[in-house]
């Protein structure tokens, strides 16, 4: 079964022992995230704060989208358009991505984040900052080499936002998956294919543990810090789709050579980079322990959650 929601107990389970609060201080009172771009990722981490205590700001650029914020017990804030309640914030996190301008955050609230009083700030990016490494493996320290335009804009990104005078954490997704994403509705109205491309791997991972992940960091800040999120086991892209159908009792989706392949633009660039990335820093530093560390664990976990 998929594990439920985390409780505050297991919450702190995930924290390393030293990094917990003292006994009579679990409940963290006065804290306030402001999610800039509340995203799928951080309605994930809002979950967790949530049930702790925390009062959660999210922005949406979207007014018809507010009662939906509210249901999840998040405050809603029209953004841009309103000021980003940056005095009530202790924590911030923002998961904007960059447009051909730059960092449209950064653009236009520069100065009042640094002159917050901020205790941690959360900046979610890509591995593509890593660029194509035909199937090698990076970790934090590789060296930065993009070899899109998506993933320059993100090596600008982080170099402005770690400009700043702010508690910065940098978190270098990979491909992110969950309930609500994941491969079961093409396979079941048989729209999957399996695009087979040599040597091609991609890293992926849970949006429940890129929940935890920040979680613990918050509960641990290390300003300047800067992690890759995945999981153990960076795969071919339809070895996924096949062990989906085989879930599912499904015939196995046809395989098309990437070449004769008709993919948009979008998805014919992930096919330009492959590489396989490491996530050691996240279990030693932060000491987290994946929920679902390779993509089966993951695909049965969702599979029950979306039975």
């Amino acid at each position: 079964m998929e594990p439920a929601t985390p409780t505050l107990g297991q919450f702190t389970n995930w924290i390393p022992v030293e990094a917990r609060p003292r006994r009579g201080h679990l409940r963290l009172m006065g804290k306030t995230l402001l999610s800039i771009g509340h995203g799928y990722s951080a309605r994930a981490l809002a979950r967790l704060l949530i049930a702790k205590g925390w009062t959660v700001i999210g922005t949406t650029r979207s007014p018809e989208k507010m009662h939906q914020l509210k249901a999840q017990g998040v405050e809603p804030l029209v953004w841009p358009g309103s000021p980003l309640s940056l005095g009530r914030a202790t924590h911030v996190l923002s998961s904007v991505a960059p447009d051909k301008n730059g960092d449209p955050v950064l653009s236009e609230v520069a100065d009042a984040l640094q002159s917050a009083n901020l205790e941690w700030v959360g900046y979610l990016s890509t591995i593509g900052v890593y660029g194509n490494r035909d199937g090698d493996w990076v970790d934090e320290t590789s060296e930065l080499t993009p070899s899109t335009r998506r993933g320059k804009a993100r090596v600008e990104a982080e170099a402005a936002w770690q400009a700043l005078d702010l508690p910065l954490h940098i978190f270098r997704l990979a491909g992110i998956y969950g309930p609500g994403r994941g491969p079961f509705a093409k396979v079941q109205a048989g729209k999957a294919r399996r695009i087979i491309k040599k040597g091609q791997v991609f890293s992926r991972i849970h949006v429940d543990d890129i929940a935890q992940v920040l979680a613990t960091s918050i509960a641990r800040p290390n300003p300047g810090a800067v992690y890759n999120v995945c999981d153990d086991d960076p795969a071919p892209p339809q070895d996924v789709i096949g062990y989906a159908a085989e879930l599912l009792g499904l015939p196995l989706p046809e395989a098309i050579a990437f070449e004769g392949a008709e993919l948009s633009p979008m998805a014919r660039s992930f096919y330009a980079e492959s590489k396989r990335v490491r996530n050691d820093r996240i279990k030693a530093e932060l000491g987290v322990k994946l929920r679902y560390p390779d993509y089966k664990s993951g695909l049965r976990g969702l599979l029950a959650h979306e039975s």
